[in-house]
C-alpha cells in the first residue's frame, strides 16, 4: 500500500503554507506506452533532507529524478518545486501546461548527477565547469571559475583544471560531474546510481566526497542508489520502491534493520548477500 503523505501543502493557486516541502509528487502518473511506472504517486521532500530511493530495478525511481530535470514528460498529476508548479505553471487561478521558459526557471534550482558523466569532451575541467553558470546564470568568467576552483579543491581535483575527461579516471570523472552539478548551486541535488559505472576501487572516493558535500551542507538530495551503507550513513531517509509506489519509508536504521514490508525485507536480503 502507497505511504501518504501529510505534510501541509500549497494549494491549487501555490499559496505557500507553513511546513511546506521543497519537493512534493501530487497524484503523479507516468506511462510509457501500455507501461505505467508511476500510478498517483505522492511523495515529499523537505529543505535539507535527504532522501535515498531504493527498490528493484523498474519499480520507477529513476524516472522520479528525470521527471524532476524534465528529461521525461509528465504524464498526469502535478510536481511542485517549493512554491512553483514545475510540468505547469500559473494562469489567473488556474494551472495550465507550462511553456519552455517557466520549466528553465523552475529547473534551475535543480542540479543532476548521472550513472554516466556526460562531461563535454572536448572541453577541460575547467570549461566543463563554467559554461552553464555562464550561460544559464549570467556569471562573469572570472566569477565562474573562481567558484569553480574552490568546488574542484573540494572534491579533490584542484590540479586538473586544464585535464580534459579522457585524462581522467572514471572516479575522477564523476567527481568533475558532481562539481559541476554543484557550480550551479541548485537547491535540489539529484544522484542517480552515481557510482554504477565505476570500478569498484575507484567508487569509495565518489562516495567521500559526497558524504562531504552532505556533512558541510544544506543542500537537499535524492539519492538512488545500491550502495546501502553509503545510504545508510547519508539519508534522513528512505524509501523502498515497487511497482511505482512507497510501499515503505523511515529512517535508514529502520529501514535497514527492522524492515516491516516483507517486499523490503526480500530486497535488501538479495542486495546485500550480493556484496
Amino acid at each position: 500500500m502507497a505511504t501518504h503523505d501529510t505534510t501541509a501543502q500549497p494549494d491549487a493557486a501555490g499559496t505557500a503554507t507553513d511546513s511546506q516541502p521543497l519537493i512534493r509528487f501530487d497524484d503523479v502518473v507516468k506511462r510509457f506506452g501500455e507501461l505505467t511506472v508511476l500510478d498517483k504517486l505522492k511523495l515529499s521532500v523537505n529543505a535539507g533532507e535527504r532522501v535515498t530511493l531504493i527498490g528493484p530495478s523498474g519499480s520507477g525511481k529513476t524516472t522520479i529524478l528525470r521527471l524532476l530535470m524534465t528529461l521525461e514528460d509528465l504524464t498526469g498529476g502535478h510536481i511542485w518545486v517549493g512554491d512553483q508548479p514545475l510540468w505547469h505553471m500559473r494562469k489567473g487561478d488556474k494551472l495550465v501546461p507550462a511553456n519552455q521558459k517557466h520549466l528553465r526557471e523552475v529547473r534551475k534550482q535543480i542540479g543532476m548527477v548521472f550513472q554516466h558523466f556526460n562531461l563535454f569532451p572536448n572541453m577541460t575541467v575547467l570549461q566543463n565547469l563554467i559554461e552553464a553558470p555562464i550561460r544559464v546564470l549570467g556569471k562573469s568568467k572570472a566569477e565562474a571559475s573562481e567558484k569553480a576552483r574552490e568546488l574542484l579543491d573540494q572534491v579533490g581535483l584542484a590540479a586538473k583544471v586544464d585535464a580534459h575527461p579522457s585524462q581522467l579516471s572514471g572516479g575522477q570523472q564523476q567527481r568533475v560531474a558532481i562539481a559541476r552539478a554543484l557550480a550551479m548551486e541548485p537547491r535540489i541535488l539529484l544522484l542517480d546510481e552515481v557510482t554504477s559505472a565505476l570500478d569498484p576501487e575507484l567508487i569509495a572516493g565518489v562516495l567521500g566526497v559526497l558524504r562531504d558535500i552532505a556533512d558541510t551542507t544544506d543542500i537537499t538530495m535524492l539519492i538512488v542508489t545500491h550502495e546501502m551503507g553509503f545510504a545508510r550513513d547519508v539519508s534522513h531517509r528512505v524509501m523502498m520502491f515497487d511497482s511505482g509506489q512507497i510501499v515503505e519509508q523511515g529512517p535508514p536504521d529502520k529501514i535497514f534493520s527492522e524492515p516491516e514490508n516483507d517486499r523490503t525485507r526480500s530486497f535488501l536480503h538479495a542486495i546485500l548477500d550480493e556484496r
